[in-house]
């Protein structure tokens, strides 16, 4: 019951990271324009990975989307293909997960492919949550590198100083989610443990000899003299008589009665 708890609470984990990391990569608040300096302003400016915004004091938004790809930061294309390989494998994860489930049956599906599916689902969760992360922190970088540049350069005096930007709400929405994802990922991988079936019987293999009446007897190793006398004339434990007859006689000769 345990393993199911955990597996179950894992997808639904999962799942929300994974449509927390589609939200954030959607959302248009990556960056906002700080208002620190001029908290009374008729525009206030905010962007996203795919678009910029502008919004005015009558509460008319236009948003004017990145036409060139080329053109953009190298980083900040590093940061949109990390959020699309999350979203990717995240949603691929999903797709595996559901199917591992111990509580769905489909057909004649062992507790070993679905342990084996289940860890599948949870590396790629693990892996969905840290592009995630990833990406974030290197936008995050980037925005405060230019904060202290745009801040330096006016303490500097110079004219012509570009608009600062800080945090946005799509960057704590992604932090989460990236975290979401991986907490998901790293349940899904426990409980892949549980659901490996546990070897309780061995199955012995016996080995018999080939031939009749043969015993093999453990003892002291007893080295001979070259003296003994010979087993044909001694009886005892190898020694064999042919069959006899009703009135005590044997119908044939045996081999020892021409010694």
């Amino acid at each position: 019951m345990s393993t199911t708890i955990c597996q179950v609470m894992g997808f639904l984990v999962s799942s929300l990271g994974v449509g927390g990391s589609i939200m954030a990569t959607a959302m248009d608040t990556w960056s906002t324009q700080d208002l620190y300096d001029n908290p009374v302003t008729a525009v206030f400016q905010y962007q996203g990975l795919w678009r910029s915004c502008v919004r005015q004091s009558s509460g008319f938004t236009e948003c004017r989307p990145y036409f060139t790809i080329l053109g953009l930061p190298a980083m900040f294309q590093a940061v949109r293909a990390l959020m699309i390989v999350g979203i990717v494998l995240g949603l691929l994860g999903l797709f595996v997960c559901i199917f591992a489930l111990k509580c769905i049956r489909i057909g004649s599906m062992e507790d070993t492919a679905k342990a084996n599916m289940t860890l599948t689902s949870g590396i790629m969760f693990i892996v969905a949550g840290l592009c995630a992360i990833t990406g974030v922190s290197v936008f995050a970088n980037m925005l405060v590198t230019n904060f202290w540049m745009s801040t330096t350069n006016m303490y500097q005096g110079m004219q012509n100083v570009q608009n600062r930007y800080t945090f946005g709400s799509a960057l704590f929405v992604g932090w989460v989610a990236g975290g979401l994802a991986l907490v998901g990922g790293i349940m899904m991988c426990l409980a892949c443990k549980g659901l490996i079936p546990e070897e309780s019987r061995y199955k012995a293999v016996s080995y018999n000899a080939s031939g009749r009446n043969i015993s093999y007897r453990t003892g002291p190793y007893k080295g001979g003299s070259g003296y003994e006398a010979d087993p044909r004339t001694r009886k005892g434990v190898g020694y064999e008589e042919g069959p006899r007859s009703e009135d005590g006689r044997r119908p044939y000769p045996s081999k020892y009665d021409y010694v």
